[in-house]
């Protein structure tokens, strides 16, 4: 910013000091109820209470993971599906690996489908998209494109009726253009010239546009004189000061802003990150953890760049000597960030796990080596021929699990809001009086597999017949209306049904996965059960990260979906369940590591892709 600009600026502040004092006009208090603008937005850190909630692991800084997923001997039921043997191997698993509701890039597929389907809506909708587009557009006010003069400024607020907030208009309008600092400064000039004051919104927004457009001075410039002007400052505005000083050698200031943001509010793991990424590039490595240490204190979760800096990082020696993070420490902390995605379940993108294969190849004298890969369908590594760690819960997790699914999702407060309690009685004294089920099918959902309305019916005795094939003890959920003749329940193939399999049907109003839940947990780690219910909002219902992702481990082990639709006269075929977890591991000389070699995967999807990596001796 032109020196000329801040001297017009303060001049202008000094010039009414007594007003604000006995006035505190609006323009220089900072105002608990800001709303930033849009522009601030979109650069500015989210509210401190919407941010990442991942629930934080345990930080244990070993070099190597004791995994927690011990392979145990599997059951009859389990056996049969993995290794293809005895009455479950009938599951009729498509052969075609990996071909699963979990894959990553499922949901994606199986959306752009449903649009292909319906494709003249689509094209309709397209029709109409642009004149809604210019719609909007046209009240937004047209920035010049060159610097105004003070007189040509007031001419262009008068030809559009003098509104009250033009300035903070105009500024977003020439954030929005990206249109030169330039003429952003002749409008604050013009601004301090007419009112003798420059609000804190329009400050914050031209923050925003030097922000954007790598103008540092200029920041530098707007940090200054809000500093002397308002008594505190917004997280938007801390956060774009923290963004820029980072990136310049006055990063050590965004430290003390950190410190003065940190009295108000919870910072945001992008601000972390910034200064983080600032320690490291100016060989300030201590800094830098001591850093990252806190954020994990606080329960954020780091962002991408954050690890990729890390894992980029080179030694660097201190002023003092000693105080230089020593290579073994080093390597120990770099291991705990891995072990910290384990216990999390995180999926780095490629780009960061290309940072952490290169890290391993160049520790010295290690001879690592990492190969980008794939597993067999066996949960094999196709590169090393490392046996993978099962998808089967240990005996202590699945009890852990199952307790806690009873209570938070089975018994939980809002059960009742699905059934009732004489129902769910009904239901445990039911399942108590039968044998351990094999498999659990949802009923209705099953029903509904293919498009035909009408025989509802017979797609589900396509599915228990399929089952009851196999010698599978068979329970089906169900509701009472099912029980109804109608053109969609056939009574001659309820009938068949209720004879291939025990039965339970709920009142119409009652939800079926509790009841699938329950019936699956009570019988056994080794029961599975049928739906398309991807049990998201059951999930949710659990208390904390470590159990969310237990189910959803039982869930990815556990969970029959029916491949395609069900056509008469042809065999039913369930997508492949994998033999194994799709999480970081550990073991010996080896790590594999799935990471994201896609966009298209959804929360509830799994990476399809590995990076193993080995040691030579």
């Amino acid at each position: 910013m032109s020196s000329t600009l801040i001297l017009k600026a303060r001049i202008c502040q000094k010039s009414l000091q007594p007003l604000i004092h006995q006035a505190r006009p609006a323009l220089f208090t900072l105002s608990k109820s800001l709303q930033l603008p849009p522009s601030a937005r979109f650069l500015c850190t989210r509210n401190p209470n919407q941010t990442d909630r991942k629930t934080r692991g345990q930080t244990d800084r070993q070099p190597r993971i004791e995994n927690n997923a011990i392979r145990q001997g599997k059951g009859r039921l389990w056996n049969d599906a993995v290794d293809g043997r005895g009455k479950s191997s009938t599951f009729r698993q498509k052969p075609s690996f990996p071909k699963s509701v979990f894959a990553a890039g499922t949901a994606k597929r199986t959306a752009e489908m449903l649009k292909r389907k319906a494709s003249v809506v689509s094209e309709e909708e397209e029709e109409d998209e642009p004149e809604q587009r210019t719609a909007r557009g046209e009240g937004r006010m047209q920035p010049p494109d060159r610097p105004l003069p003070a007189a040509e400024w007031k001419k262009l607020k008068e030809s559009l009726g003098n509104p009250q907030r033009f300035d903070t208009q105009m500024m977003s309008a020439l954030f929005h253009s990206e249109a030169a600092l330039d003429i952003a400064k002749s409008l604050l000039t013009f601004v301090a010239m007419e009112t003798g004051t420059l609000s804190y919104k329009l400050l914050l927004r031209y923050l925003t546009l030097c922000e954007r457009g790598g103008h540092d001075t200029e920041v530098f410039d707007v940090y200054q004189i809000m500093r002397e002007s308002f008594p505190a400052l917004d997280t938007g505005a801390c956060s774009l000061f923290i963004k820029s000083f980072s990136r310049t050698e006055r990063w050590r200031e965004a430290i003390s802003i950190l410190q003065e943001v940190k009295k108000v509010f919870s910072p945001s793991p992008r601000n972390y990150s910034e200064i983080i990424s600032a320690a490291v590039q100016h060989g300030d490595v201590n800094t830098a953890w001591a850093l990252y240490d806190e954020l994990i204190e606080k329960g954020l979760s780091p962002h991408w760049d954050t690890w990729d800096v890390l894992f980029k990082a080179e030694r660097k020696s201190e002023e003092q000597e000693g105080e230089a993070v020593s290579q073994t420490e080093q390597q120990e902390r770099l291991l705990g960030i891995l072990l910290y995605m384990r216990n999390n379940q995180i999926y780095p993108p490629h780009s960061l796990t290309g940072s952490i294969k290169a890290w391993f190849e160049s520790l010295p004298g290690q001879n690592w080596t990492g190969n980008w890969t794939s597993t067999l369908p066996k949960g094999v590594c196709r590169c090393c021929g490392s046996e993978l760690e099962s998808i089967q819960l240990t005996a202590e997790e699945y009890q852990q699990l199952r307790d806690r699914v009873m209570s938070d999702i089975i018994e939980g407060r809002d059960v009742f809001n699905k059934t009732t309690p004489e129902e769910l009685e009904q239901f445990k004294v039911f399942v108590k009086r039968k044998p351990a089920f094999d498999v659990v099918i949802d009923g209705l959902n099953v029903a509904n597999v293919n498009k035909d309305r009408n025989k509802q019916s017979k797609t589900l005795l396509a599915v228990v017949s399929e089952l009851e094939r196999q010698g599978l003890t068979i329970l089906v959920l169900g509701r009472k209306h099912m029980l109804r003749p109608s053109r969609s329940w056939d009574k001659h193939d309820m009938n068949l049904i209720q004879q291939k399999a025990h039965c339970f049907f709920t009142d119409n109003i009652s939800e079926d996965d509790p009841f699938l839940l329950y019936a699956t947990l009570h019988s056994g780690n080794h029961c599975r059960f049928v739906s398309r219910d991807l049990m998201r909002d059951h999930k949710a219902c659990l208390p904390d990260g470590a159990t969310r992702r237990l189910f959803f481990k039982w869930q990815r082990g556990h969970q029959l979906v029916v491949d395609g639709y069900i056509v008469a006269g042809r065999r039913v075929r369930f997508q492949s369940i994998p033999s194994y977890d799709t999480i970081i591991q550990n073991e010996g000389d080896s790590w594999h590591i799935p990471y994201d070699d896609t966009e298209d995967r959804s929360t509830y999807e799994v990476p399809q892709r590995w990076l193993c990596l080995t040691k030579k001796h």
